[in-house]
């Protein structure tokens, strides 16, 4: 017996052994660092927590009798719904699943939850659960559906969702438009109808008392990338001349037997997320404007400030809201992963590993939680520690660096990108230590994006200018260089096993990763799915490939968001050939710039 004991503890303990361990992956999330709730009078006044300690929540809604918040935390990695009652007791876990579950409403009787999933798909469906049960169905089952709202009576759930819509990008970029309407829906699924037009954005509809009119906010569609962007223009370089106070919206209401509409609001402002207080008047958030925070219909301003995502209670006398943290989030802080066999962890931009894994270069943000920010190269301990930045220079973004494969070069991007591309950027290369800094491209045009060959001979990267684009090969030792690609190419990315060049390339209106070998021949498309597909980076060991992608679309209404350029963007992986494409993230703000860290060499 103790034989038998011994060898059965031995295969046990080799066993644990011989398990593969994970697989880390460094990104770069745009979106807040912290969501937390308040709930104030009506007014915005007198506001106090809502809960005891914050666990990352938002978008909170009251039930029909007062007695319940419904709200989305991600206190436990993924997005689920959450109860509790207005004085912080009670807190119940509705959800429990680790795909995307956010926008909840409960049903006047309490007996149900609508809410917007991602379970299946990947995409945004209405949802409903029976609470009774815990048994959920997909309601809508047509993605890019979003914030469901019962009527009083229990009859109709309206929505808003983009859904039948083509892909529309912000004129001269790459970031998606997004064009949503309003709908109707039974909750056993029949009677689906639109309620609003085709060719304008619609959403956040909001039931009267009497469930015979629905309130919302409408705007030109394209306004909606500038209406997510207002806490970047007066903190980053490269807006590109935009006026972010151009994005106005209005609130509108309509009846759902007559389709009459009425308009609420005139004039500039970006109102959003309105709902009936009373029978004869409806508050809103001013995300931006004159008086930004809430305001009502009536002509009274609320309280001032950030006050996301307003749910008045049925009696109008109480409101719970959301505010996110300016806080820069810290290096390596766990993200949840949908795919257990790898470990996620946030990084700042652009990160970097020295072949051994010992190393990690980045684009530094000096604190600011903002996408596009000017950056510095700091380099550190594969663990975070250590840092010292190398390289700043004034009104300057330094993007994308990477190690050469002895570890005694960092070559990076150092200029104007993104919106500003057409002003100068060049390629450098300095020491780990900073030393010994070298200019490798000269002229007007824009250089970034660089990637050594395996063999560190050669270096391929992006260029756009007046007269020139895609992608170049460079020798940094005499400053020779030889053309790849001549299109709208970028993010080239060289294998470690030295064959092909990986590479983002804007063809048949759409951006998709591609192949092609360091001599120009053999391209080959990877990605076909409609939206942005970009940010390629290799395994270690050259089989598998990470990429940002927007195949699964808009998970929530664009104009909400603040600072989140592309909250359309998942990572994804796929094998070195293009198949076997998963997500490996599921959630509403923006992921990219990903590290495939390798096993540290002792």
């Amino acid at each position: 017996m103790l034989r038998r004991a011994l060898l059965t503890a031995f295969l046990v303990f080799t066993t644990v052994l011989v398990l593969p361990a994970k697989e880390r992956i460094l990104l770069n999330r745009i979106g807040p660092s912290q969501s937390t709730l308040f709930i104030a009078k009506a007014d915005g006044s007198g506001e106090r927590s809502l809960l005891p300690k914050s666990g990352f929540d938002y978008n909170a809604s009251f039930s029909a009798d007062g007695k319940w918040i419904v709200f989305t935390s991600e206190r436990n990695g993924s997005a689920d719904i959450y109860r509790v009652h207005p004085d912080g007791s009670g807190l119940e876990r509705l959800t429990d699943d680790p795909a995307y579950d956010d926008q909840g409403a409960l049903s006047p009787d309490g007996k149900q939850l609508a809410f917007v999933s991602s379970r299946g798909t990947g995409s945004a469906d209405i949802w409903m659960l029976d609470l009774k049960a815990r048994k959920a169905r997909n309601l809508t089952h047509a993605p890019a559906s979003f914030r469901p709202c019962w009527s009083p009576d229990g009859k109709w759930i309206a929505f808003s969702s983009d859904r039948n819509t083509s892909i529309q990008r912000a004129a001269g970029r790459w970031e998606q438009l997004q064009e949503a309407s309003l709908y109707l829906i039974r909750p056993d699924g029949t009677g689906l109808r639109s309620l609003t037009s085709h060719g304008k954005f619609a959403g956040s509809p909001k039931w009267s008392p009497d469930s015979k009119r629905v309130v919302f906010y409408e705007m030109d569609v394209k306004d909606t990338f500038l209406a997510r962007r207002f806490a970047l223009v007066s903190a980053t370089v490269g807006t590109g001349g935009q006026d972010a106070a151009a994005a106005v919206s209005q609130i509108v209401s309509m009846n759902v037997a007559t389709g009459a509409r009425q308009e609420h609001s005139s004039g500039s402002g970006l109102k959003v997320s309105p709902q009936f207080v009373t029978a004869s008047r409806i508050g809103y958030f001013v995300k931006e404007g004159p008086h930004a925070g809430l305001a009502f219909t009536s002509g009274d301003q609320g309280a001032g400030g950030k006050t996301y995502n307003p749910s008045w209670s049925p009696d109008g006398k109480w409101v719970v809201y959301q505010k996110y943290s300016s806080e820069a989030r810290p290096q390596r802080q766990n993200l949840f992963s949908q795919d257990p066999k790898f470990d996620l962890v946030y990084s700042d931009p652009f990160p970097a590993f020295s072949q051994d894994g010992k190393k990690l270069a980045l684009s530094d943000k000096l604190g600011s939680t903002f996408p596009g920010a000017l950056t510095a190269l700091s380099v550190m301990d594969a663990d975070g520690g250590n840092l010292r930045r190398i390289f700043q220079e004034k009104d300057t973004l330094v993007v994308q660096s990477q190690w050469s494969p002895n570890g005694d070069w960092i070559v990076f991007g150092a200029g104007f990108y993104f919106a500003n591309r057409s002003k100068p950027a060049t390629l450098m290369m300095a020491r780990p230590d900073g030393s010994e800094l070298r200019q490798l491209t000269k002229g007007p045009g824009n250089s970034g994006f660089p990637s050594w060959s395996p063999d560190g001979k050669r270096i391929v990267y992006r260029v756009w200018g007046e007269s020139e684009h895609g992608l170049r090969i460079i020798n940094p030792e005499d400053g020779s260089s030889t053309t790849l690609t001549t299109g709208y190419d970028t993010f080239p990315a060289w294998s470690p096993r030295r064959d092909v060049i990986a590479f983002t390339s804007f063809r048949d209106n759409d951006f998709d990763i591609y192949t092609i070998r360091p001599d120009g021949t053999g391209p080959q498309r990877l990605t076909t799915a409609p939206g942005n597909d970009a940010h390629s980076v290799w395994s270690p060991d050259g089989k598998h490939i990470l990429f940002s992608s927007a195949r699964l679309g808009f998970k929530d209404e664009a104009p909400l968001y603040d600072g989140v350029p592309q909250p359309y963007a998942e990572l994804f992986v796929m094998d070195a050939d293009g198949t076997n494409q998963r997500p490996l993230t599921d959630n509403q703000w923006e992921d990219g710039t990903p590290a495939w860290e390798p096993v540290p060499v002792p």
